[in-house]
Order: C-alpha cells, then structure tokens, then sequence
C-alpha cells in the first residue's frame, strides 16, 4: 500500500520590530505619545530621545533596553489592560505609521503576497507586535507579555521575560511546530546581534541596517545586507501628506 505523501510545510519570514520595521524604539515613540498626552513629563521624555538617538546610531544593548523597556512599562501601571490595546490603537497613525522603513514593510508584504506567513516578532508588548502587524496586513505579532491582575488592571511587571535574543528564537520554533513552518525555507529580518539566535536558525537571514557586530559576523558569512536611509522615510510621509490634501 503506497505511503500517503507528508504534507509540505509552509514557508514564513520572521520580523524584528526596533530599527528593523521601525526607525527607532516602539517603546520611545509610545512615550512621546505619552508626553504630548502629559502622562510623561519633560525629563522623562528627554531620557527617552537620549536613549533613542543612542538606539539608532549604535544598536541596541541590553541595558538600554531594560531602562526603555522599564520606562515604558511604568506609563501602563494601574491601567486597564483594554486600555494598553486602545492607547497603541490610539498613537499608531501619528507616531507609529510615519517612522516605518517603507522599504522593509514592502518585503513584509511581498512576502504575504508571495503565500509566506510574515510575523513580527519583538521585545515590545504584545498588543504594540498584534496592532502592528494587523495594520500592515501581516499574519500576526508576538511581543513580550505584560501582566494584569484578577481585574485586568496592568500592574507594570511582565508575564515571563521579554521577547528578546533566545527568546524570539523559542516563539519562531513555537511557530514552526504549530503552523508547519519550514524554518529551512524561511526567512528572518533583523538590526542587532542580539538576534543571531534567530536569524542563524532559519535558510534565508537578511540584516537590515545592523550593528556593528551584526554586520561583521553578516559580512563573514555571506549573508544580505539590507541599509535604508531617513530620507525614505520623509519621502514617503511627504508623497502621503500631499496625497492627502
């Protein structure tokens, strides 16, 4: 009796968010929302930009994403989790939408357009990876949980740890084994080292405006080197901003 052939796995592509779909920190842009809505004050907001200049013109480090990603959690604490969903909702269109590198959604959506399952996944909360991705028209997000008391009420600690380095690297295989992904055929897009967990796990990594040690160890290993300028970004919000007059 002939053998039923196994069924062929999908194909997928495995997004990081800061610096990679995202000029920047997610979690700096949610805190200047959160300034401009006086829920942050001044000194705060000026840690944050700090921070965020030092995120874009040298990488990330595991430092400066505790302090952001600490900073960030405080603006939640005593809010509904509802709340945290409709305050993303809320700060997307003016400070999300115009710092994505036009160029890196366009693959996201090519490869949706192409049959692949495109994730992000991100040390961001999870309902900042869900929104975005439901935006972009992409298969879905994953984010570091935020954990809420018996009444919903954030309480500023996390379910676990953040979505970050060997972490993402368990969510991707987590993907793999539950929607038969071929982690072989698939492809994975990143800024920082500390994503090598992931990008070496999959047949396809690409670099997207990398750190220094990303770089080098992309260069070394023959691997695509995505580098996007800021001036994409202000071409395109300028096409979008006279497209709406």
């Amino acid at each position: 009796m002939p053998q039923t052939p196994k069924p062929v796995k999908k194909e997928a592509a495995f997004f990081d968010l800061d610096n990679t779909l995202l000029r920047g920190s997610s979690s700096f842009l949610f805190g200047k929302a959160a300034f401009e809505r006086k829920i942050l004050g001044r000194r705060d907001i000026s840690r944050f930009a700090w921070q965020q200049f030092r995120f874009i013109w040298r990488g990330e480090s595991a430092k400066m994403m505790a302090s952001i990603e600490e900073k960030a959690l405080g603006l939640v604490v005593g809010h509904n989790a509802s709340e945290l969903a409709q305050m993303v909702i809320d700060v997307y269109p003016e400070f999300i939408a115009p710092k994505l590198w036009p160029e890196t959604v366009r693959i996201a959506q090519d490869h949706i357009a192409k049959g692949r399952e495109v994730w992000i996944l991100t040390a961001s909360p999870n309902e900042m990876a869900e929104h975005i991705a439901h935006q972009l028209g992409l298969t879905g997000g994953l984010g570091t949980l935020v954990a809420r008391d018996e009444n919903g009420i954030l309480t500023g600690e996390l379910t676990g740890r953040p979505l970050h380095g060997k972490r993402k690297l368990s969510a991707m295989k987590k993907l793999a084994k539950e929607r038969s992904l071929s982690l072989k055929r698939s492809f994975a897009y990143s800024d920082s080292a500390n994503d090598l967990p992931m990008l070496t796990h999959v047949g396809h990594p690409v670099v997207v405006n990398p750190d220094k040690i990303l770089y080098r160890y992309a260069k070394a290993a023959g691997w695509k080197i995505l580098d996007f300028k800021k001036r994409e970004i202000k071409k395109r919000n300028k096409a979008a901003k006279k497209a709406s007059e």
